[in-house]
């Protein structure tokens, strides 16, 4: 399989991806998300996820720490996900709440990184991936 190109911004703070997630009915959500390679798991805010219908709720009880983290508190499994250009099917998330200032609905995580074999390209600002 060719591999892809996706480009980013390297003027932002950070590695920002438009993702795409589709649901079993076929309604798909663009997803501003950060590449991060510091995360474990990919993780999706529970306030996206509520609004795009993946969970009936969001739970209140649940605390951001202090810092910048998010907090994990659940697994959904995500019919399709679209990562530079690639569909991953039943792809298992965490459920976090996010810091509502990062202004983003999810963080690519290092089960993205296993799956392919991921360049990063600053000077050119791309993304290269191939499936390994």
């Amino acid at each position: 399989m060719p591999a892809t190109e996706t480009s980013f911004d390297v003027k932002r703070n950070h590695i920002h991806l438009e993702i795409i997630l589709k649901q079993k009915d076929g309604r798909e959500y663009s997803v501003d998300a950060i590449l991060d390679t510091g995360a474990l798991v990919t993780e999706f805010s529970d306030q996206f996820l509520m609004f795009t219908g993946f969970i009936d709720s969001v739970d209140d009880t649940v605390d951001i720490k202090k810092g910048l983290q998010s907090q994990k508190y659940k697994k959904t499994v995500i019919p399709e996900l679209n990562i530079c250009g690639y569909a991953i099917n039943n792809f298992e998330v965490y459920i976090s709440q996010f810091e509502e200032s990062w202004g983003i609905d999810a963080l690519i995580g290092l089960d993205f990184f296993r799956m392919f074999h991921v360049e990063i390209d600053c000077s050119r600002g791309l993304i290269v991936a191939r499936p390994f």
